[in-house]
């Protein structure tokens, strides 16, 4: 059996495991949208940009209560995560033109997830060719805007859609 390696993920990994409390409950208690990355405030769930992303624009639809059992979301909830990963792949496909889209949830730690306690939908554009040699040869993966450059051009979509 081969095995495939992404050492670019320790990174993030090793900052949950020193990071106290959760990282989504924080950054949508702050007032300080762009330095925590929070792109919308719906009125049950927000957008924020993952910090350490697939690729560029990687999303994540989260409900503001913090809860971790997908089977324990109100109804309107579910329907304002879908709605708003809906509109945020309108908003991608305007701003950065992928080629397509991995959407969807990690739930459980066998299953990926990093952050297990606060349920979040994920949104990865996929562009043809995006995956190549380098996160498996260089230990490098290669994004192709800036964190604070993708944010900045999101938000202005948004003032578009």
């Amino acid at each position: 059996m081969d095995r495939l390696y992404s050492p670019w993920r320790s990174q993030y990994i090793d900052g949950l495991e020193n990071f106290e409390g959760c990282f989504l409950c924080k950054a949508v208690e702050e007032e300080d949208d762009e330095k925590n990355l929070v792109l919308y405030r719906g009125k049950r769930a927000f957008v924020i940009l993952n910090l350490y992303p697939y690729n560029a624009g990687h999303l994540m639809v989260c409900p503001y209560q913090h809860i971790g059992d997908f089977t324990q979301i109100d109804i309107e909830t579910l329907y304002e995560i879908s709605e708003l990963t809906q509109r945020m792949v309108k908003l991608l496909k305007i701003v950065l033109k992928p080629d397509g889209f991995n959407i969807g949830y990690n739930l459980g730690k066998s299953a990926g997830a990093g952050l297990e306690s606060h349920i979040h939908n994920h949104i990865v554009p996929r562009w043809i060719g995006d995956t190549n040699f380098m996160p498996v040869l260089g230990e490098t993966r290669v994004i192709s805007y800036d964190l604070k450059e993708t944010y900045i051009k999101l938000r202005e979509g948004l003032k578009r859609l």
